[in-house]
């Protein structure tokens, strides 16, 4: 298969992929760059659906050291700061000494 070039974000790909004798396929380079399947332990999780159609996922592995950043109480937690910092409800440090200045005063509110 002929390489097609890029593929945007938006755009939706579609072609056919020669299965080669081992079973193998291999994804076009537009593909693997979009979803980062040209990184180091990049994996492709496959599903068989009931309709016949194979579902194949790009998959990139945590290290379990990094794990705790993907847990579901950490990300609730990092989407409530980004809205905070969304609506302008963020205070700005010069220094380390007035970091400290600010949370004694919130702590003595």
């Amino acid at each position: 298969m002929a390489d097609t070039g890029p593929v945007s974000p938006t755009e939706r790909f579609h072609s056919y992929l020669a299965v080669q004798a081992r079973g193998t396929i291999s994804l076009p380079p537009a593909l693997r760059k979009k979803y980062r399947l040209d990184q180091a332990g990049a994996q492709v999780e496959i599903t068989e659906r009931e309709d016949g159609v194979l579902e194949l996922r790009s998959v990139l592995p945590v290290p379990a050291t990094e794990s705790w950043f993907w847990d579901e109480r950490w990300n609730s937690g990092e989407r409530e700061v980004d809205e905070h910092v969304r609506r302008g409800e963020i205070t700005v440090s010069e220094s380390v000494e007035d970091f400290t200045a600010h949370l004694t005063a919130i702590s003595e509110e």
